[in-house]
């Protein structure tokens, strides 16, 4: 009678699952690198797949692919710790560069006889803009101390494409559902390439973008910018915004006002254009996350994972998604997740 309470079934699942959750963020440690590695697996197989079906043997597909790896980390690993390091030193002047700015706009207003007054130190006091460049450059060097330890992720990622061909299969023997459990990996499988292939492009187009117009420009750091801006494409709905403050905000400072309205138009032209029509168009449905969801899937994967979470979230709730809808007796709890209104047959 106590087992089929409904009650008492509600609180032994949320405290599991309050065990559960609490394990993965004592272990984040162990759990971030392996997420990480997995889903650089995930990104490459298809890779693998493009070589070993023109006959490339599948150990030198892997190591022609480590090497790139390789090339691919080392450059990150040397281009945001020197930039971020060098970006660090240069913060103090920020606070005095705001000031002067805030003074220059006061003159230029008194000059059009615009009714414009302010304490430059009480602007400062409130809002203070080394914070915001703190804040950036913590979050380079947050994903950059797990992209340090690159020898680990590179052999886990090496030992998974390895299991590659095989995994499928085991799983589907491990959940005694041979055919139906491939189905749903392989679709697990589909869904995550096909959303980070599409999101990869989308954040080189917008790195590039975004160098193009800073060189152009000539606001410092193109580079490291471009970075951020890159990576934090990633980042659903807010990551775009969060990579153009700091832009916006040292080219007002450091290249004066004319420069920072072109930077502040341009950029905000640049993430509209790919993040609001490009990138949907090409994506299209393949998705079927609703917006909601896809926003507090953010807010939950990088409080449970941090940066790397973050990046990772809507991979990671896709993931959940379609596990639920394979089995019958949670297959209703993943139109929780989904864009569509629910059918009568979903609820049957």
């Amino acid at each position: 009678m106590i087992k089929n309470n409904p009650l008492n079934q509600f609180i032994f699942v949320s405290a599991a699952l309050v065990i559960i959750l609490a394990g993965i963020k004592v272990s984040s440690v162990i759990v971030v690198p392996f997420l990480l590695s997995l889903f650089i697996a995930i990104i490459c197989s298809p890779i693998i797949k493009f070589m070993t079906n023109r006959k490339v043997p599948h150990w030198l597909a892997i190591t022609l692919l480590l090497l790139l790896i390789l090339l691919v980390f080392f450059f990150l690993l040397g281009l945001i710790n020197g930039s971020a390091q060098e970006f660090t030193k240069s913060i103090p002047q920020y606070r005095a560069l705001m000031m002067e700015r805030i003074n220059d706009l006061q003159v230029l207003a008194h000059k059009w006889k615009i009714p414009f007054s302010v304490q430059p130190d009480a602007i400062v006091k409130h809002f203070d803009p080394s914070m915001v460049m703190n804040f950036a450059s913590s979050l380079l060097m947050n994903f950059s101390n797990v992209v340090s330890n690159v020898f680990v992720l590179i052999l886990v990622v090496i030992f998974m494409l390895l299991e590659a061909p095989t995994a499928k299969h085991k799983f589907a023997i491990v959940f005694n559902n041979q055919d139906g459990e491939e189905d749903h990996l392989e679709r697990v499988l589909e869904s995550i390439i096909g959303y980070l292939g599409v999101k990869s492009m989308m954040s080189v187009l917008t790195g590039v973008a975004i160098w193009v117009l800073l060189t152009i420009t000539g606001v410092q750091y193109a580079i490291l910018w471009a970075t951020l801006s890159f990576l934090f494409n990633y980042i659903p709905n807010i990551g775009s915004i969060i990579a153009a403050v700091p832009i916006i905000l040292q080219a007002f400072l450091l290249n004066g006002f004319t420069t920072g309205f072109v930077v502040t138009i341009s950029v905000i032209v640049i993430n509209v254009s790919i993040g609001n029509v490009l990138e949907p168009k090409i994506m299209g449905k393949k998705l079927g996350l609703s917006t909601l969801v896809v926003f507090l899937s953010l807010l939950f994967w990088g409080w449970l994972l941090g940066t790397v979470g973050m990046l990772l979230s809507v991979p990671l709730t896709m993931a959940l998604k379609i596990a639920l809808e394979s089995s019958p007796t949670t297959e209703r709890y993943a139109i929780l997740l989904s864009d569509r209104l629910p059918n009568k047959s979903d609820l049957a």
